[in-house]
């Protein structure tokens, strides 16, 4: 399966890709889950972060979306967040600032007066075909996005959080094969599942249970806005499923580790790949 060449700037949107991405708008059926809980999900406008926020929305949770300027996504999202009965606060920002890090457990509190899950989703990347063409301040900008923000964002909300709320940090597959030309988002990624393993153990006691979800390809808008033309026609094409993930394949997975299903799963990195093993 291949889908048609095509590029965009960062960040990207679902409007301008072709196919869209199916987040589950039309498919997902909710099944009361994670009734009356609180969600904050990070880059939750489109792909992944639209997918979960629609599942959790209709599996009965209100959410906190945060997204860079992608206001548009974001607009949809919190539409269809709403259509399932639910309630939807949007903010926009830059996540590499400690301070917008913050602001989001904040107004999250204000709202709704506690944090039951955190998904730290969001993340930048750009690829390169030497260490030479990755400039100093990518490099820095790619760890502050992919891992600073979760760090200060579960910093803020574990002392809102209360026995049975989840924490899930969004890795890759590439935390364990990384592609060579992804070299700062993949080591991010490393970097992801390590520090949830370690919270699982730090806060296990509390009752908070912390997972990370290892995606493999996905399609979503990050793909055309950072990888080349060619490589976006194949992308995904290598996996033994021959084909990218929809984000509504990723859904299901999230939800489970958010809801009481998932009561006895912490410190774990799930592997959503198409058929690539991770170890």
């Amino acid at each position: 399966m291949t889908q048609p060449a095509q590029q965009q700037d960062v960040p990207g949107t679902e409007q301008e890709m072709g196919p869209k991405p199916d987040c589950g708008e039309k498919s997902y059926v909710g099944h009361d889950r994670l009734r009356d809980k609180v969600a904050v999900i990070t880059g939750g406008d489109s792909g992944i972060g639209r997918a979960v926020a629609i599942a959790y929305a209709r599996e009965g949770a209100d959410v906190v979306l945060s997204y860079l300027d992608e206001d548009e996504d974001a607009k949809e999202t919190a539409a269809l967040v709403e259509d399932a009965g639910r309630t939807c606060v949007l903010i926009s920002g830059d996540l590499s600032d400690p301070a917008h890090c913050r602001k989001i457990v904040k107004t999250t509190v204000d709202h709704f007066g506690r944090v039951d899950v955190l998904v730290s989703n969001a993340a930048f990347q750009m690829t390169h075909d030497s260490l030479e063409e990755v400039p100093d301040d990518e490099w820095d900008y790619t760890f502050a996005t992919n891992v600073s923000a979760f760090f200060h964002l579960a910093k803020a909300s574990v002392p809102h959080m209360r026995p049975g709320a989840s924490i899930i940090g969004s890795s890759s597959v590439n935390s364990d094969m990384p592609s060579p030309t992804l070299a700062p988002y993949a080591a991010t990624k490393a970097a992801i599942a390590n520090f949830c393993a370690s919270l699982a153990q730090m806060y296990g006691e509390r009752g908070i249970r912390v997972n990370s979800v290892a995606p493999g390809p996905v399609w979503t808008p990050l793909i055309p806005a950072t990888m080349p033309a060619e490589k976006v026609k194949e992308f995904g094409s290598d996996v033994p499923l021959g084909r990218p993930a929809q984000p509504v394949e990723l859904a299901p997975v999230y939800v489970l580790l958010a809801s009481d299903d998932g009561s006895y799963i912490s410190g774990a990195r799930i592997a959503v790949t198409g058929g690539r093993p991770i170890l």
